[in-house]
């Protein structure tokens, strides 16, 4: 098969170097725009997130829980590529890493001092606990069903069927050989131009809340200008990092990433308020489980509210935007697990890291403010990415923890951007599990180039809106390639089915067969004569 680059490439290239360009040269109209069609979209559109993402979720327990569960991606007995933890360690980090960190402290102070739909009063007790369960809500299972379902999709072409590592690939089963054609082309150039945009929001959020935190550390200052010299010293680590192998490079980043994630989190909650981070835990797992389906499909139409949009429909938006992204990385390191094994891996544990980390962080954060007196919410009103680091002066060894927390911060958003440099040169080199390092490189300086435009053209209104955007598109795709994977599997299923019944068929005959031969070598025995009837009466 020739790597060389091809329509996708040269396609994909070439539009997000015109985005590049446009937001360079007018970053104000830039953001207008994308503004107005964010308005649009979200206006027309904003249940069509909400029904797909809890689509989603379902789709991949059915899957997984059912007859489907058992089928291993890839060959009938063949061992997993990577051993559990490292396996679960390198899907969280090359996940949602960068926005955990981010928005750990930052989104349920956000809830707190200002509550969903003004049902509670701001600051108080009731305000507090639902900002815990928006968290966990938008951090669970909706959020990786959508990595799950594309990954999933890939992992079964790619390992089971042993078809290229695309997206278009997916899609085999409903269109046939016209995935080889434009079609084709169009769905992995529409999945390059998602995972740029939705990496890019990531570098972004990475950039701006490493500057806040070398603020906090060092007293250095905050502004565009020094995100963009973070963004290109954070570019240079990434991009010689994915000069190196995937299992030399990203793996031992990853181990480093969740080594490193553990140590802060347990000195959190062991050095911050335990107990109170233990019951406001339980209480929001409880809230989170008992609210989950009317928190799935609410909006405001009798209000006006715009708050759905400016926090579910964006989480949702950002997900699908990683879908591609996240996805086919999942993929790429799930070769010999099951269905099942694969989508409650994914879902499950990542979901239950995210609530003790959120717990955690964002509890800690709730109680310094309800009962020392910090002024957190303040601290958030103001600059929200500083809310992380403005927690940790509440706490022992600030300097330090600052110290090694922005490491974390630094090493999460390599993990990211080096898994993403793997992805889009798959997507681009048809497939390829090991695409050439030019083309990673390539792809690299791309993200870049969007997320330095994305920080000039706004900051974080500009990541948000863009995310939203991007993943529309992809969104409908997602829904047709759970159809189209559905009907995989049930082919495959019923040619199990066939199989199991031709083999019983056959022993059947073999056994009648058997006895027949018996019976006959039982009747040709010499001195053997049949009774004659009535003798022995």
């Amino acid at each position: 098969m020739s790597h060389r680059p091809g329509w996708v490439f040269y396609c994909s290239f070439v539009l997000l170097v015109l985005f590049v360009v446009a937001g360079g040269l007018m970053p104000a109209e830039l953001l207008r725009y994308a503004n107005e069609a964010l308005d649009f979209t979200t206006l027309h559109f904003g249940w069509l997130y909400l029904f797909a993402t809890s689509g989603f979720l379902v789709f991949c327990i059915a899957v997984a829980a059912g007859n489907y569960g058992k089928i291993r991606l890839g060959a009938d007995g063949e061992a997993p590529e990577f051993s559990y933890l490292t396996w679960l360690g390198m899907i969280f980090s090359a996940g949602m890493g960068v926005g955990l960190v981010f928005w750990a402290v930052a989104e349920p102070m956000s809830h707190f001092v200002a509550p969903p739909f003004d049902s509670a009063e701001p600051r108080g007790p009731q305000a507090a606990s639902m900002a815990m369960r928006y968290s966990l809500f938008h951090w669970g299972f909706h959020q990786w069903a959508n990595f799950a379902l594309v990954g999933l999709a890939i992992a079964y072409v790619r390992f089971r069927l042993q078809r290229p590592g695309l997206i278009s690939e997916a899609f085999r089963s409903t269109l046939g050989n016209r995935v080889d054609s434009g079609i084709g082309h169009s769905i992995n150039i529409l999945a390059v131009v998602s995972t740029v945009f939705g990496v890019a929001t990531t570098l972004g959020l990475g950039v701006i809340q490493i500057n806040s935190g070398l603020g906090a550390v060092a007293g250095t200052a905050f502004g565009v200008t020094q995100q963009l010299f973070i963004l290109a010293g954070v570019a240079v680590v990434f991009l010689l990092c994915s000069l190196a192998p995937l299992e030399s490079g990203i793996r031992y980043v990853s181990d480093a990433n969740m080594l490193l994630a553990a140590g802060l989190l347990v000195f959190v909650f062991f050095m911050g308020p335990t107990d109170f981070i233990t019951a406001a835990m339980t209480n929001a797992i409880g809230d989170y489980f008992a609210n989950m389906v009317g928190m799935s499909l609410v909006m405001t139409p009798y209000t006006g509210d715009d708050w759905v949009e400016r926090w579910t429909i964006f989480y949702w938006a950002w997900g699908l935007s990683w879908a591609p992204f996240v996805g086919s990385f999942i993929a790429r390191i799930s070769r010999g697990r099951t269905i099942r094994e694969f989508v409650f891996g994914v879902i499950g544990m990542p979901v239950l890291l995210s609530i003790v980390w959120f717990s955690t962080f964002g509890g800690s954060a709730l109680y310094f403010e309800l009962f020392e007196g910090a002024a957190l919410g303040d601290a958030v009103l103001a600059e929200m990415s500083s809310a992380l680091f403005a927690t940790l002066n509440y706490l022992p060894g600030t300097t330090i923890i600052g110290g090694l927390m922005l490491v974390l911060i630094v090493l999460f958003v390599i993990t990211s951007a080096n898994s993403a440099t793997f992805v889009l040169g798959m997507f681009t080199s048809k497939g390829v599990l090991n695409p050439k390092r030019w083309s990673r490189l390539t792809w690299g300086i791309v993200q870049v180039s969007v997320a330095g435009v994305l920080l000039l053209s706004g900051g974080l209104e500009a990541l948000q809106t863009i995310s939203i955007l991007a993943a529309f598109p992809f969104m409908v795709l997602m829904i047709f390639m759970a159809v189209a994977l559905l009907k995989s599997l049930r082919n495959e299923q019923r040619q199990i089915e066939l199989h199991e019944a031709m083999t019983r068929e056959r022993l059947l005959r073999l056994l009648a067969e058997n006895d027949h031969l018996g019976d006959e070598r039982a009747g040709s025995e010499p001195g053997l004569k049949p009774e004659e009837p009535g003798k022995n009466e």
